[in-house]
């Protein structure tokens, strides 16, 4: 509709928060109506109307098959679309008209917000299903009238902050229309059915709703005195949640001014019982996976604390240089398990990862430098199992920087103090790519280095995990700066 609006029109940003908020709420409108609703914006130059949305009901057939959003109606092709916008009234056609060999009977309501008619709304009605209405479709079809005068009058939709409720009921679920007092005039069979599993029985004409569900909601499970108020009698147009220690309810009211004073009210009623059960249970479930990446990381540090133990043990220098590798592997791997273990989602903030594993190359014990460090740019947020296989690749190239990089450099002298090497973790996220290199400045790659040919386990762990369990890309060569290397990496995420 925003397209439309500025693409044809001349309403301004306030006109378009109106209608917004009407949309919010037309599908009670349709429902209540039982008819196609559609949104009839005036074109600048004053050629006619463009459709510029669109409603179905879910309590009757539908008169638009198709989708008509878009469509240009020119002026004087549909009288009644022209009077309703400039004479700012109700305008109902005096004959049906056939729309696909069905007969449709069509209204328009003139949008007005403050005191200009801003759109207009076309009502249209699929006669086919048009029987001999109940009490219930009476209801319906009063409080759609309702309505429609006071979006005409500019009295709806109510401006101001509501509930923007994911779980709001829908007329179907349950329909209780009040008076200005607060007195039930009519609740529909499912609205009946909502307040006996609340544990009322009986019916419902004729008491006030909120002394009702007041006697049947306990004051710790209910909203304060005031809301309760509000909402029931129908005063307030907002939502609020109630329930028992066994059934939980939203209730919505949208209070009646056809005429700008207050004739009483639609409150729409809804059990969420069962939602509100699968809620719990994803949170339980959240909290378990939260404590399972807890455990996960614990038992990883007392593997790496073993391990780092058995190194302290070993005479053979090799040996233990590879169990010292062993804990900066295992290390990697914990680290993502407690950032996952804090996280609501299965999914990593992955800098903050980053970040620490850049720390761990600092305990390098067999480097005669001081190693600094730092990241550029983002890796943005990467799915856990991604997380981890970064992370222990990341391990690896700096583990490969620090030790071959650095590893026999010449100290230097006492007045001009340690030499420091510096590793830059570089990375750039795109919608479906990660790329990120690892550059360092020590002295470089050997003469005729291939990296097929390579032995190292820290390079074939590497080349391994970004090409067979990422599906991307490892490259190795010089730094762009001249001195030292770069390893480059290239994944789709």
């Amino acid at each position: 509709m925003t397209d439309l609006v500025r693409a044809h029109t001349d309403l301004d940003a306030d006109d378009v928060l109106w209608l917004q908020l009407l949309q919010a709420d037309w599908q009670i409108i349709a429902d209540l109506s039982f008819a196609d609703l559609v949104l009839w914006l005036p074109d600048r130059e004053g050629k006619g109307f463009w459709a510029g949305s669109q409603m179905r009901p879910t309590t009757g057939p539908t008169a638009y098959v198709d989708d008509i959003v878009g469509t240009f109606v020119p002026a004087g092709r549909r009288p009644h679309l022209d009077a309703a916008y400039a004479e700012g009234r109700l305008v109902r056609e005096g004959d049906p008209e056939w729309r696909d060999d069905v007969p449709v009977r069509s209204e328009t309501i003139p949008v007005r917000s403050g005191e200009r008619v801003i759109a207009v709304v076309g009502r249209h009605t699929n006669l086919l299903g048009v029987r001999t209405p109940s009490r219930l479709e009476l209801s319906y079809l009063q409080t759609a009238a309702d309505l429609t005068q006071m979006i005409a009058a500019g009295h709806f939709p109510v401006p101001g902050q509501r509930s923007d409720h994911a779980d709001t009921p829908r007329v179907g679920d349950g329909f209780i229309r009040v008076d200005d007092e607060g007195r039930v005039v009519y609740a529909s069979p499912n609205a009946l059915s909502v307040y006996r599993r609340l544990g009322h029985s009986g019916d419902l004409d004729g008491l006030r709703l909120s002394e009702v569900t007041r006697q049947l909601v306990p004051p710790r499970l209910r909203p304060d005195e005031e809301t309760l108020s509000a909402v029931l009698g129908g005063r307030a147009n907002r939502d609020a949640e109630i329930g028992t220690h066994s059934v939980s309810l939203i209730v919505r009211a949208i209070p009646l001014r056809p005429q700008g004073r207050l004739i009483g009210s639609i409150v729409l009623v809804r059990d969420v019982t069962e939602l509100r059960r699968r809620d719990r249970e994803l949170v339980t479930k959240d909290a378990t996976i939260r404590e399972i990446h807890h455990r996960v990381k614990n038992n990883l540090q007392t593997v790496a604390a073993l391990l780092r133990l058995q190194a302290r043990r070993m005479g053979n220098p090799d040996a233990k240089a590879a169990l010292e590798e062993a804990v900066r592997r295992v290390g990697s791997i914990a680290i993502v398990h407690e950032t996952l273990s804090q996280a609501v989602e299965e999914s990593v903030a992955f800098d903050d990862v980053a970040d620490r594993l850049a720390l761990m190359v600092t305990d390098v014990g067999s480097v005669d430098v001081r190693l600094q460090v730092r990241r550029e740019g983002s890796f943005g947020v990467l799915p856990s199992e991604t997380a981890t296989t970064i992370a222990m690749v990341i391990t690896e190239l700096l583990q490969n920087a620090a030790e071959h990089g650095y590893a026999g450099h010449p100290e230097a002298d006492a007045s001009s103090g340690p030499v420091t090497g510096r590793i830059v973790l570089s990375a750039e996220r795109t919608e479906d790519r990660l790329r990120f290199t690892v550059d360092d400045d020590g002295r470089g790659l050997p003469p005729g280095f291939d990296v097929a040919g390579q032995s190292s386990l820290g390079l074939s762990i590497a080349t391994t995990l970004v090409e067979s369990e990422l599906g991307g890309r490892l490259s190795l060569g010089p730094a762009p700066s001249g001195r030292g290397t770069r390893a480059g990496i290239d994944v789709p995420v």
